[in-house]
């Protein structure tokens, strides 16, 4: 199954400083029929606007994946960690047993990123957070993993779940095709560009929601910068 969730379909949420589109229900957005893709929780399309963000709030058992876009964000929690994460680069939190963290944009200009939440193997692990840069040369024409919960995957960032988020960046034309097992929910979103699932096509910042198969092709109809989550 391949289904395509048009950006125009989703939640949406203005607060001024927050401008927000949310791929699954959220806040004060909820939809029955897109509540979770298997453990994929939340996947929030954010823009922030400069000099502001989200202040001190606490997260227990979740794994927090944030990809930015365009800007940078400046994360500082209760553990201490504090870390300024730039476009293309990512920086996962682990809440576990309870962190209180805020992500501000202290930038000039506006900061654009997906918020990606995925429920945990098990709760009560001990809380983290991680970020690194993923230049995106190195994802060029493939998949490259950024965080995940397999050990064979030594060059991601570690998550707390039985799941993956890879990047990739296609130029027109390119494919690429990805293994996966029928068991597995997959959910991946153009952050820039229109891409073909297969028969399908999805334009900059749509969903595509992918399960029950063996294997899919991605392939680019514009250069593209793409973001998935294989989840349990």
């Amino acid at each position: 199954m391949i289904e395509v969730r048009p950006f125009s379909t989703l939640g949406a949420a203005n607060d001024g400083w927050l401008d927000a589109r949310h791929h699954f229900s959220f806040a004060g957005y909820h939809d029955p029929a897109r509540v979770h893709w298997g453990n994929l929780r939340v996947w929030n399309d954010d823009a922030i606007a400069a000099k502001s963000g989200f202040p001190p709030h606490p997260h227990n058992d979740m794994e927090i994946i944030t990809y930015v876009r365009e800007g940078a964000i400046t994360h500082r929690d209760s553990m201490g960690n504090e870390g300024r994460t730039e476009a293309g680069d990512v920086q996962v939190m682990s809440a576990g047993t309870g962190v209180t963290h805020s992500e501000y944009n202290m930038e000039d200009e506006t900061t654009r990123l997906f918020q990606i939440w995925i429920i945990p193997d098990r709760t009560g692990a001990t809380p983290s957070w991680g970020a690194r840069p993923f230049p995106k040369d190195d994802r060029a024409g493939k998949f490259v993993t950024l965080a995940s919960g397999f050990a064979e995957d030594t060059d991601a960032l570690t998550i707390q779940t039985s799941a993956r988020v890879l990047g990739a960046t296609l130029r027109a034309g390119e494919s690429v095709t990805y293994p996966t097992s029928p068991d597995r929910h997959l959910y991946l979103v153009p952050a820039t560009g229109s891409i073909r699932v297969d028969n399908e096509t999805a334009q900059a910042r749509d969903g595509v929601a992918i399960t029950g198969l063996e294997s899919f092709t991605v392939t680019a109809i514009e250069d593209s910068e793409i973001v998935m989550v294989d989840a349990a």
